[in-house]
């Protein structure tokens, strides 16, 4: 029994290694006439490609019916999903709004009646030259950039720079052509403006920095961070009323407030063409002559 257990044994070793030899051969043969076929006829294995593509792509393309149709699903519950939350903040903003809306129709009723109650007279009405910021001249200011308005355009010294956030300077300098704005953080620059809520009036310094600081403030002035600061218009040169920053922070008496105005990225602003009383020429008259001695 145990010779035949063991002839029985070796048949089947010698039968696997006649099919692992007979497997490499057949392997090897067909890996031989792919290259033959490849090296001596490629569009013969173009064709078979082929057809095997032709024949497999009505397959494939039924077989991926239903992946596409999950993922078509899939996205248009993303979208309901992404509606119903555009929808909820939408909702939201518009309630925010309604209230703000009622708020400012409140605050413009009480400013209509406080104006007839005071007969105060409206300021006239200013016009505004458009202009593009070209670059810093330099000289013996620190904080200043030119713009390509001057003089043809209607620019005169001393009038106020605003962008679309607030109050960006004052027109130091004007040429034909071109004019120089000295900007709010210069450390010459000073602005009369007006804290709100409390309307104390102050003056703004800047310091050649990007923090402004608040000086000549009354005794006793309530002044807290989140205060917004506005142009008084005292002096005539500013209107009033222009945003200039807010208030950051109060120390040791010292009042910090961050301007609107974000100058690295000053490329336009508005010169506000706004009346105001000049000091008389010190020139003689056209047309006169010297005074005697």
């Amino acid at each position: 029994m145990r010779q035949r257990g063991g002839e029985t044994r070796r048949d089947a070793i010698s039968i696997r290694v006649m099919v692992q030899r007979l497997a490499l051969l057949l392997l090897a043969g067909a890996a031989v006439t792919l290259m033959l076929l490849d090296k001596s006829d490629t569009r013969v294995v173009e064709r078979f490609r082929a057809a095997v593509l032709d024949t497999a792509s009505p397959v494939l393309e039924v077989l991926s019916q239903p992946a596409i149709a999950i993922s078509r699903v899939v996205e248009e519950v993303k979208f309901l999903a992404y509606l119903h939350e555009q929808n909820a903040r939408l909702r939201e903003e518009n309630a925010r709004l309604m209230h703000w809306r009622a708020t400012a129709l409140r605050l413009r009723q009480q400013h209509a009646g406080l104006a007839a109650l005071l007969d105060a007279r409206a300021d006239p009405s200013s016009t505004f030259v458009s202009a593009r910021v070209i670059g810093d001249s330099g000289g013996p200011f620190v904080r200043t950039v030119l713009l390509n308005a001057g003089r043809r355009d209607g620019v005169v010294g001393g009038q106020a720079a605003i962008n679309g956030n607030g109050l960006v300077g004052r027109v130091a300098e004007v040429g034909l052509r071109s004019s120089r704005i000295l900007l709010i953080t210069d450390l010459n620059s000073r602005i009369p403006i007006v804290v709100e809520p409390s309307r104390d009036r102050g003056v703004l310094e800047g310091d050649n920095s990007n923090v402004l600081t608040i000086g000549y403030l009354p005794a006793g002035a309530r002044t807290s961070p989140g205060d917004r600061i506005v142009t008084s218009g005292h002096g005539g040169v500013f209107p009033a009323e222009l945003p200039v920053g807010v208030v950051t922070s109060v120390e040791g008496g010292v009042v910090h407030v961050q301007p609107f105005v974000q100058f690295h990225r000053l490329d336009y602003v508005r010169v506000v063409k706004h009346p105001f009383d000049r000091p008389p020429s010190r020139e003689p008259a056209a047309g006169r002559g010297r005074a005697p001695r």
